[in-house]
């Protein structure tokens, strides 16, 4: 199908804008209240999710930049695979496994899986005023998956729908560890925001050096043991002064939300899904305390993840029975979301259609 050279365009309401950054097919979707640009080229990586009320762009922006995979070839090959030499921050799909290198049934992928530094197929399925809707799809090549993604707008609505149909095209069972992988950072990100989640276990795992976290058993959020022996309210981010970096699991979740409030500017960025397929949310935590590459005591973000599985490693999550298994021919279809809201310091739920309530 070709595509069109000329279309209607408009500069109100919902629309779309497609483009070419840093060498990469992109898209913009957006509407009165958002504006979310898509890196096509590039897992259909968000690179940009901007509540234009307020001017706030929640994606955290890491100092490696955007890099177009064209143009820029690494110094020699990392052993966990190229994601990071190409992580700009921003948000990931991770798929087919995610978290550290494997190997699965003779195939070998790297950090985060396939579709991150994949090109996506788009197809516009509407484009009016009212309502945006695009579809994005890819197969992966050393898994036999394929993934389709349909993303919406509607007007004046901060809140971006996600509808996923994940099928498995082989002839044999397929085990999977997949997450969204969305990183806030500065000037959003400070210490006066807080994670409001409506119940869960916490499991620490360490990181390096500076985790300020202990590990070696699970706790109930939002009180973990620090290292020096206090409690620590995970659910309040500290400033960039912590020098720490950990890495904890949120699981036996509640319900499938969670809200990352800014409470001095009452403005902050949430997401929703069904915990029937995301069961977890992996909480990554860098306060300018990650001294070795890439980060060099640079960094000041975190990640609030929704995944398959509390674990990083495909072995772990199966020894405990934690992957998911796609049967030849089994199709797997998810609908989540992920919106912006203001006038709020605390979350006190989210909806499954993205409405936010609060204080």
């Amino acid at each position: 199908m070709l595509e069109p050279v000329y279309t209607h365009e408009r500069n109100f309401g919902c629309r779309l804008t497609e483009m070419t950054y840093r060498g990469l097919k992109s898209l913009v979707m957006e509407n009165e209240l958002l504006r979310v640009t898509i890196l096509v080229d590039k897992g259909t990586d968000i690179f940009e999710f901007l509540h234009k009320p307020t001017d706030t762009d929640f994606m955290w922006r890491s100092p490696l930049g955007v890099r177009g995979t064209r143009n820029f070839v690494p110094t020699n090959p990392r052993a966990d695979g190229p994601f990071l030499d190409y992580y700009f921050g921003g948000w990931q799909e991770c798929f087919p496994v995610g978290g550290y290198p494997t190997t699965f049934a003779d195939g070998e992928f790297g950090l985060h899986g396939e579709t991150p530094l994949m090109p996506w197929n788009m197809q516009i399925l509407l484009d009016t005023p009212e309502c945006i809707s695009v579809k994005f799809d890819v197969r992966t090549y050393r898994s036999p998956l394929r993934i389709e993604k349909v993303v919406t707008l509607h007007r004046w609505q901060a809140n971006l729908q996600f509808h996923e149909i994940v099928t498995n095209e082989g002839d044999v069972p397929f085990e999977i560890v997949w997450g969204h992988h969305p990183a806030f950072g500065a000037p959003f990100l400070d210490n006066s925001c807080v994670i409001d989640v409506p119940g869960a276990k916490v499991r620490v795992v360490e990181a390096e050096s500076t985790t300020r976290l202990e590990s070696g058993e699970d706790y109930t959020w939002p009180f973990v043991m620090g290292r020096d022996g206090s409690m620590i309210d995970l659910s309040r981010i500290p400033g960039p002064e912590t020098q720490s970096h950990d890495l904890a699991f949120l699981f036996d979740l509640e319900a499938g939300w969670y809200g990352l409030t800014n409470q001095a500017r009452k403005v902050g960025f949430g997401m929703y899904w069904p915990t029937e397929v995301f069961n977890s949310i992996w909480f990554w935590q860098v306060y300018l305390g990650s001294m070795v590459h890439p980060w060099y005591g640079r960094t000041y973000n975190i990640a609030l993840e929704p995944w398959t599985a509390p674990y990083h490693h495909l072995a772990e999550a199966q020894a405990h029975s934690a992957t998911r298994t796609m049967e030849p021919g089994e199709v797997l279809d998810i609908r989540f979301g992920a919106v912006a809201y203001a006038g709020l310091e605390r979350v006190t739920g989210i909806s499954t259609s993205g409405d936010v309530s609060g204080t």
